[in-house]
Parts: C-alpha cells; sequence; structure tokens
C-alpha cells in the first residue's frame, strides 16, 4: 500500500476514534433519538441529489437503515448519554465482528475457524471481566447498550451483504434517508417537543459535534473507506479497525479527561486480543501449513 493510501486508511482510523468523543459532546446537550435523527438527515443531505441510488432494492436500503440507523446508534447515543464511557465504547463497539460471524452462522451458512471461535472466547472472557467491574453500577446498563449497539451493527453487516458489490457510498447515502423520520418520531414521543425546542440554545461544541458525526465520521470517513476497499483486498484494509479503539482510548483520555480501571485495561486486553485472533489468525495458519 502507498504512503498516500497508508495516510488515508489512519485518517479514516483517527475520524472515527474521535467520533466517539464527538457524541459525548453531542448527546451532552442533544437528546440521543433528535441526535441520531440530525446525523442521518446530514448524511442524506445534499448528498442524496448528487449520488446516484446504488443497484439494490428498497428492502435493502430500509433494512439496512433500520439496523444501522434507528437500532444501532439509537442505543450507542442513549448508552453514552447514560455514562458509557467514550473510550470503553470505543472498544466494546469492536464486539460487532463476533456478532457478525455468529449471524453469518445462521443466515449466510458460513463456518468460522477454530481460531476464530478461540478469538471470540477471549474477546467474551475480556468483555466479562469489564462487566464485572460494573455489576451494580450505574454504567452496567449502558454497557449492555452498547453491546446492543454492537448487535445491530453485526446485523447491518449481514444486510451489506446481502446487498452483494454495490456502491457502498451510494449505499450509505441512500440508507440514510431511512432513520430520520422514525427517529423524529421517537424523539417526540419518548423525549418530548422540548428536545427540538432546546436544538435553539445548544453551543458550538454541539453542532460542531453533530456535523463532525454526520459529514466527518459518516461521509468521509466511510467514504475513503470505500475506495480503499475498492482498491486494496479486504484483507488488508480491515484490520485498520482494530486501531480505532486506541484512537478512541487516547482521544477520551486526552480530551474527556476519561480514567480505565486496571481491570478494564486486563478486560480490553483480552478483547483486542480476541480481534487480532479473528483477523490474523486464519492467516497465519495457513502461512504455517504451507511452510
Amino acid at each position: 500500500m502507498p504512503l498516500r493510501d497508508l495516510l488515508l486508511a489512519l485518517l479514516v482510523v483517527v475520524i472515527w476514534g474521535l467520533n466517539f468523543v464527538a457524541i459525548k459532546w453531542g448527546v451532552a446537550e442533544v437528546s440521543p433519538f433528535l441526535l441520531t435523527a440530525l446525523r442521518y438527515l446530514g448524511c442524506a443531505l445534499p448528498a442524496v441529489f448528487f449520488v446516484r441510488k446504488p443497484a439494490v432494492s428498497w428492502k435493502i436500503l430500509i433494512a439496512y437503515g433500520l439496523t444501522v440507523g434507528v437500532l444501532q446508534f439509537s442505543f450507542l447515543f442513549t448508552a453514552i448519554r447514560l455514562g458509557m464511557p467514550a473510550g470503553l465504547a470505543s472498544l466494546v463497539m469492536q464486539m460487532q465482528v463476533f456478532f457478525t460471524m455468529g449471524l453469518a452462522v445462521l443466515f449466510l451458512g458460513e463456518r468460522p475457524r477454530p481460531v476464530q471461535l478461540l478469538g471470540a472466547g477471549v474477546a467474551l472472557f475480556g468483555l466479562l471481566a469489564i462487566a464485572s467491574e460494573h455489576l451494580g453500577a450505574a454504567t452496567f446498563a449502558p454497557l449492555v447498550m452498547t453491546l446492543a449497539a454492537a448487535f445491530f451493527w453485526g446485523s447491518s453487516n449481514i444486510v451489506t451483504k446481502r446487498a452483494g458489490r454495490i456502491d457502498m457510498f451510494a449505499f450509505v447515502v441512500w440508507g440514510s434517508l431511512v432513520p430520520p423520520l422514525p427517529m423524529l418520531a421517537l424523539s417526540l414521543a419518548l423525549e418530548g417537543p422540548g428536545a427540538l425546542l432546546a436544538l435553539g440554545t445548544i453551543s458550538p461544541a454541539a453542532i460542531f459535534s453533530v456535523l463532525f458525526i454526520a459529514y466527518g465520521s459518516t461521509l468521509v470517513g466511510y467514504g475513503l473507506w470505500a475506495i480503499l476497499l475498492g482498491r486494496y483486498p479486504a484483507s488488508l484494509v480491515a484490520p485498520f479497525s482494530l486501531l480505532v479503539p486506541i484512537v478512541g482510548f487516547a482521544a477520551a483520555a486526552l480530551l474527556l479527561n476519561e480514567t480505565v480501571s486496571l481491570l478494564e485495561y486486563a478486560g480490553s486486553g483480552l478483547i483486542f486480543v480476541g480481534l487480532l485472533l479473528n483477523v490474523f489468525g486464519p492467516r497465519l495458519l495457513v502461512r504455517a501449513r504451507s511452510a
């Protein structure tokens, strides 16, 4: 991979890592359901007028919009609003890798390799270690909600695989048409009209957060990611996402003064080892057998 594309991959990692800090700033002033609606409204407009609809059915687009927008981010934003640390959220969300693997077994007939199952087991042990730190604490419910968000991210990955080989940037843009109306309706029903009225008094930091989440994280991040996936094998590009939690933890420590306990460090390390086994384990076994 040339230096230019390597820098693009690292830029995406930084954007996605900073996104969790931006979410923390955003939900401090904007209600979670409304923030989700604004995120996808920004993703869809005005891009939908300039990007051709991808060659996929509306059924797939709606399923993608519901899983990734209505469900994934409403759970994630609510979890962070209720106290889920931004750095820890950036790591726990990577459990989507294992949810995707399990759902692929159920719906796509795929069979994970033993080393990937080992990786899932190690990551689960790490997650249980983190959960034990939060049992009975105010952050236990947000932790469970973050896991739910990771599950729906995995679900959206299965929908994306069903869509086949299409223009992923266009898929993200057109799929973004789905969440705004349901999320606005949920915001009015559950958060009340005061959530909308509060937009008139939000700070510049919250405005920046909404813009960064919509345009930086989604359109720029996913756009560059799609370009890289178009140029190189997924096996070369995908491992860069393992760096996102590192940026997330560092950004949360520097910008939010978040601290991590020793048990959380240990659990996070196990999740990271599990992810490494899942991504690199199969290839290392193939190389070892051919040596």
